[in-house]
């Protein structure tokens, strides 16, 4: 009932978008468009996926031709950014080519676009269904920003999907929602086995899903219809790769060219912090043809430069943004009874919000038995004790960095420890603890070096 509601609304305000136009695009007249007319249209261009038409597909036509003209005109300026590199893959692999369509629905041709879900790059990957086709993510790449890498994924992923169901709708509609949601709608609907069939009992996104698909696909084959340019203005360059195989610092690497920074990262989406972290493998950067020879020419130099600049403050970065796991390894803790995030956090030094970011938790609620992901650093010793710095001085812990203000007595941190536990042990306070310690806040680590005041 409320979708009907909804649609009958978009129906009726058509009109109104329709007259408000000219103020908002100077005066530009929009062309007018019926039901059948579109419906024509749309039976010429089907191809091997099938695009039916009805009042749900209008209303997203209306919306995205009338009420977010702005939207589509930002896409059309970008689409040969990735209609190409789209295009080829899905010959790659023989399937229909207006699947590329859906990169739209899917990312409005956004490489670094994320969902409140953390669905990732131009074709949403989560992190699951990513690594299932080989895409990668860390700290300082994530590979499903790669704008070929994610492609091939997707293509792979969408195939699989249309061998388990035999239906492209269907296919669509399972890379939204997962297969299991549509095997369940199926069952739902008494095994009916097309998208409009099982659309009621598909989740509400889902839904709208599949129409979004066929009102963008109608539309990108009939842009100069509504009134829209057909001609991009962003376009890739010839490139060529580049291996890099060590610490590499993209904008040190470009200043040396006279490359533009935010040019180099367009064409290298899936590098997240401008730099590749030590210990990187034959990794393709991209760049401009034409600049390749000279690259190579200079090759030890260049490398050589970028090598030596962030490194320190990229390293701190990455150990110390909430929730990254850089440099250390999982366990697993079963909550027991009595413990909360607090208690849990301080036994292995870490924060709440650490804890809850692996572990995807909206509260502080956990229960009795509950399984939790932990990351904790690796035992001290002289290749992991950058790893243990809290500042940018790296290699040096908060407590030994400087010689600690005041006297007092030495006292290592023990497994268990708190600072409320050492300050009742040692008659002072914690406030006292944090000061003569230079702690910007309660974490203590095993094996950290403390100053008791006296």
């Amino acid at each position: 009932m409320a979708l009907r509601h909804i649609l009958l609304i978009l129906s009726i305000t058509v009109s109104f978008f329709k007259g408000i136009a000219q103020d908002f695009h100077l005066n530009e007249v929009l062309p007018d468009y019926t039901f059948d007319e579109v419906a024509d249209r749309i039976s010429c261009i089907q191809n091997e996926v099938p695009l039916n038409f009805n009042e749900k597909v209008l209303a997203f036509i209306d919306y995205f031709s009338l009420k977010n003209r702005e939207y589509t005109s930002d896409i059309i300026k970008k689409k040969e950014l990735y209609f190409p590199t789209f295009s080829a893959t899905l010959s790659k692999y023989n399937m229909p080519d207006e699947l590329k369509y859906l990169a739209i629905v899917e990312s409005g041709l956004r490489p670094n676009a994320i969902s409140r879900s953390n669905a990732t790059g131009l074709w949403q990957f989560i992190s699951s269904t990513g690594k299932i086709y080989g895409l990668r993510h860390n700290w300082y790449v994530d590979e499903r920003m790669d704008p070929h890498k994610s492609t091939d994924a997707a293509c792979r992923h969408l195939s699989d999907l249309y061998r388990m169901f035999d239906s492209w709708e269907l296919a669509l509609a399972a890379y939204n929602c997962g297969p299991g949601n549509v095997r369940k709608a199926i069952r739902r609907s008494g095994y009916k086995k097309d998208f409009w069939g099982i659309y009621r009992y598909l989740p509400r996104e889902t839904r709208s899903y599949v129409p979004q698909y066929v009102a963008i696909t109608y539309l990108f084959n009939h842009l100069n219809e509504h009134g829209f340019s057909d001609t991009p203005e962003q376009f890739y360059p010839q490139l060529d790769t580049i291996q890099i195989s060590q610490y590499f610092h993209v904008e040190t690497f470009c200043n040396q060219l006279g490359l533009c920074l935010d040019d180099m990262l367009l064409w290298n989406p899936q590098i997240k912090r401008g730099a590749l972290p030590e210990g990187t493998k034959n990794f393709g950067l991209n760049l401009p043809s034409e600049w390749k020879d000279s690259v190579v020419s200079k090759r030890a130099y260049l490398y050589d430069t970028a090598s030596k600049v962030g490194r320190e403050q990229l390293e701190y970065l990455a150990r110390n943004t909430p929730g990254s796991t850089y440099g250390r390894k999982r366990i697993y803790h079963r909550v027991r009874s009595g413990e909360v995030l607090g208690i849990i956090a301080r036994q292995y030094g870490v924060r709440i919000s650490d804890i809850k970011s692996w572990n995807r938790l909206r509260s502080n609620m956990i229960r009795i038995g509950q399984r939790l992901n932990i990351w904790v650093l690796p035992a001290y010793n002289s290749k992991t004790k950058k790893l243990y710095a809290l500042n940018k001085n790296v290699g040096k812990t908060r407590s030994t960095n400087a010689s600690l203000s005041g006297s007092g007595k030495r006292y290592t941190v023990k497994s268990g420890d708190s600072l409320w536990s050492i300050s009742k042990n040692h008659n002072t306070t914690i406030k006292k603890l944090k000061t003569i310690n230079k702690l910007a806040s309660n974490i203590i680590k095993p094996g950290q070096s403390l100053l008791i005041p006296n």
